[in-house]
């Protein structure tokens, strides 16, 4: 018998606030449902902060139930104020179309949007044709602004000022409940905790308007051990979008979080089963490093595929050592039918022939000809920072000469660049 979706999500730490959760687990235990959850295009990529809903729609998913992905093209005009201090920029149309295009391709990396399954919609195509009059008269007149002045996104403004653009949002956010419900039978709308206000005057909405029993849940703001932000790195964001976070560094995110974070984070992005995500999480020092490896692999593979996966665990595996390199603990991750002996196939490399060699190359004209530096100026700098090695050996000295002697037996040598990039020479 197949599992409750709304169990599934309990168990695996997803429910924060439901309007009537009794009433969700029975709906979601008799049949399939359509819901949806919003994402604004307030950028050009998804981050880790839109995980969390991304993996509850995808559960959802997995238990019969069509998701509607729901793109802000029509709200993105104004902007969600819910845990904003000030304003958001306006953005032009040209710019949110374009970052709606961007979104649907990444939720189309998580979400199966085959036929008669989930679905993309754009709010842009009911918001923004709406005629202001008739929005007021027949949505305005529903809402009571004593209660929207309740709001925690808006008790949270009142004292840096809130214009009456943000102050409309609730309104359109609740109105695209409504008409979800009206066009696709959508019973009940996800969010994170921040929307629950914005969630709840929806269903309220729709309640009144389409005279449906219809649900709305938020799922908890995600925070690190230490109760700081997650998601967020001294870089800032850590995106979805290869060409703005590699996968190499997206692997490396999870391979470094809190080790008191392990369980919660192995629960909410893995498929593993939970028994094995409470085992793997509470390892002790150093084993934990396993779960970390797991938890690293198993995200990226989500995010970025399983090749890119393996590359960024075997590189990383190779710089700075493999947690389980026996293979000792148990785990059902595809991760654990990948070796070390993999690593040196997941390492670029670059041929080196001897006519180029000749009686010696300059390290700086090796470090462009490899492409770990763009030009002699830049491998200069990084040389005299410290950030250049040969295999283990850090090299200190710009003018340093790589000539035959400098290859061993193999004719490989390992040329690095700072902490993440390396290249394999191979002498031809």
């Amino acid at each position: 018998m197949q599992k409750n979706a709304w169990d599934i999500l309990q168990e695996r730490g997803f429910i924060y606030q439901a309007t009537d959760a009794a009433s969700i687990q029975k709906r979601l235990g008799e049949g399939p449902i359509t819901f949806y959850i919003g994402f604004d295009p307030t950028g050009n990529s998804l981050h880790i902060g839109h995980l969390l809903p991304i993996m509850a729609m995808r559960w959802l998913q997995a238990c019969g139930h069509r998701p509607l992905a729901l793109v802000g093209g029509g709200t993105a005009m104004i902007g969600d104020p819910s845990g904003k201090m000030e304003a958001r920029p306006i953005m032009t149309v040209e710019t949110i179309d374009e970052n709606v295009r961007c979104l649907q391709a990444q939720l189309a990396r998580f979400l199966d949007f085959g036929e008669g399954k989930a679905q993309m919609v754009n709010n842009a195509e009911w918001l923004r044709g709406l005629k202001f009059l008739d929005f007021l008269r027949d949505i305005g007149s529903l809402f009571s602004v004593n209660k929207m002045l309740t709001a925690e996104s808006v008790k949270l403004r009142m004292a840096t000022g809130l214009s009456f653009l943000e102050f409309s949002y609730p309104l359109l956010q609740a109105y695209d409940f409504n008409t979800l419900c009206e066009k696709y039978g959508c019973l009940c709308e996800f969010g994170g905790q921040d929307q629950w206000g914005n969630i709840v005057a929806g269903v309220d909405l729709t309640r009144r308007l389409q005279q449906k029993e219809v649900f709305g849940a938020t799922f908890p703001l995600l925070l690190k051990s230490d109760g700081t932000k997650f998601g967020k790195t001294a870089g800032g964001a850590v995106w979805l979008d290869a060409s703005r976070t590699s996968p190499f560094e997206y692997y490396q995110f999870w391979r470094n979080v809190d080790d008191g974070d392990v369980q919660k984070l192995l629960g909410y992005f893995t498929a593993l089963p939970m028994d094995e995500v409470r085992r793997l999480g509470a390892l002790p020092s150093p084993q934990i490093n396993r779960a970390k490896e797991i938890l690293a692999y198993e995200a990226t593979a989500l995010a970025h595929g399983a090749d890119e996966a393996k590359a960024a665990y075997l590189a990383a595996g190779t710089q700075f050592g493999f947690a389980d390199p026996e293979g000792q603990i148990a785990t059902s991750s595809a991760v654990a039918q990948i070796t070390a002996a993999d690593a040196n196939d997941a390492i670029p490399s670059v041929e080196l022939t001897q006519a180029e060699l000749g009686e010696g190359i300059g390290l700086l004209t090796l470090m462009v000809k490899a492409g770990l530096c763009a030009s002699n100026g830049d491998a200069r700098r990084l040389i005299l920072g410290g950030g250049c090695y040969i295999g283990e050996e850090r090299i200190s000295d710009p003018k340093t000469v790589v000539t035959i002697d400098t290859f061993p037996a193999n004719g490989e040598i390992m040329l690095r660049a700072g902490k993440k990039t390396r290249k394999r020479i191979v002498l031809k």
